[in-house]
């Protein structure tokens, strides 16, 4: 009699992975494995388009030594500004995102009409509200220079305080236009939240407030951290930020090298999410 052996239920689940992945994987080693071990290859050397075909000269690790070395070079004149800037953004629109998605969870008049406004932004093109961001210089989205509405609030706060609240009115902008898909997200994790915990914890005599800090976040950790891997990586590599204006055909050689060191600190950010959510995400479970 022939014994027959069963898998189990974990074992299935990966398989089961694996085969959603193949498809991805055999696209990868087809279309993109030559084409980024190639890119590897050319950041060490000085590539040209000639009439013959490639003029390639070796130049070594110089590449990167301009980038990363050279005062006044790309990474000091572009990529740490954007850097800093994007570091300050990705928290506020991950904030105000889930602010808004539990605002928008309630119950109200007019529910439906708020969350198609909060998700406008995602139907239409954001590509040039953003290269006006970039355009106008950091902190300035150059939206409220093109309707008008810097000049009246100058006129009813002049001086400084006009500036500056053209500035803060700027930033919200960018944020509403830039946190659709994480509100989205943050609906649709909330909602997966029974209510009927919410129901237990106001028997028990806990606060809104101590509901939130108890239940909402506790049960919200698994899509923060998926959208502040979103956000990072949708500011990171949307066309028009100032790094990827910088790679272009006139040198192939610098453009490959600079894309690998945008490609670490991008790796490096990632790195540093997953460990710190890793670590919250072990604290909730030690907690409860």
């Amino acid at each position: 009699m022939i014994k027959t052996r069963k898998l189990k239920a974990s074992t299935l689940r990966n398989i089961e992975g694996t085969i959603f992945l193949l498809p991805w994987l055999f696209g990868l080693l087809v279309f993109m494995a030559f084409p980024i071990g190639f890119s590897f290859y050319m950041s060490f050397n000085q590539v040209k388009i000639v009439p013959e075909g490639l003029d390639i000269q070796y130049k070594g690790l110089s590449y990167y030594k301009l980038i990363l070395f050279e005062q006044g070079s790309i990474l000091y004149n572009d990529l740490i500004p954007f850097l800093r800037q994007a570091l300050f953004m990705i928290p506020i629109i991950v904030i105000f995102a889930l602010l808004v998605a539990i605002m928008l969870n309630y119950k109200f008049p007019g529910r439906m009409m708020f969350r198609t406004v909060f998700f406008l932004p995602v139907i239409f093109s954001s590509g040039q509200i953003i290269q006006e961001f970039y355009d106008q210089g950091e902190g300035t989205l150059g939206f409220l220079e093109q309707y008008n509405i810097s000049s009246y609030v100058s006129m009813v706060f002049p001086g400084a305080w006009g500036a500056t609240i053209s500035s803060v009115l700027n930033s919200f902008v960018l944020i509403l236009w830039y946190s659709g898909v994480q509100i989205l997200i943050f609906l649709a994790g909330r909602q997966t939240i029974s209510s009927s915990v919410y129901e237990a914890a106001r028997i028990d005599g806990a606060s809104p407030w101590e509901s939130f800090w108890k239940i909402t976040l506790p049960g919200m950790v698994p899509f923060i951290f998926l959208n502040t891997i979103y956000t990072l990586v949708d500011l990171f590599t949307f066309p028009r930020n100032p790094i990827m204006q910088r790679v272009n055909t006139e040198d192939y050689g610098l453009s490959s090298a600079l894309v690998w060191i945008y490609f670490a600190i991008v790796l490096l950010f990632l790195a540093v999410i997953m460990l710190a959510f890793a670590r919250i995400s072990r604290s909730y479970q030690q907690t409860r």
